[in-house]
């Protein structure tokens, strides 16, 4: 719904690419529920922290960024309660949201063709992590 497709964002894609953490995905397929719940967790976290940056030249309107931000700490905080400890925080997973900060928004000066590029990749995360989530077992 945020998305604005009228950005050519071709080239800022080709200056600017990070590249999707596939393989960190594909490992915590087949971790542990806890694991994968926490995994989750700080995927939210982590994007929720790139959307507290400047979005002012966003192409969407700073209500719906701040529904978006609520909504994703909301779920961060409520999958949260269902992690038994603190787990350990994934490094590489993340220096891959850093570099996304840095190498997109930072050096694209937060544009709204960089916000473009932050709301596809972020985009891509959610439809991941559904997934993963998804295969976590319930205990009814």
């Amino acid at each position: 719904m945020q998305g604005n497709n009228s950005t050519n964002i071709t080239e800022a894609e080709d200056q600017n690419s990070v590249v999707f953490p596939n393989k960190l995905y594909s490992q915590k397929s087949n971790a542990s529920d806890e694991d994968k719940l926490a995994f989750v967790v700080q995927v939210l976290q982590e994007a929720a922290a790139l959307f507290e940056e400047d979005h002012s030249s966003a192409s969407w309107e700073e209500s719906t960024a701040e529904n978006f931000l609520n909504l994703l700490n909301k779920q961060a905080d409520e999958l949260s309660s269902c992690i038994g400890s603190q787990k350990k925080k994934n490094t590489k997973l993340h220096m891959y949201f850093k570099r996304l900060s840095v190498q997109v928004l930072k050096k694209m000066g937060h544009s709204a063709e960089a916000w473009e590029l932050i709301r596809t990749e972020t985009e891509l995360h959610l439809m991941r992590v559904h997934q993963l989530a998804s295969s976590v077992s319930s205990s009814d």
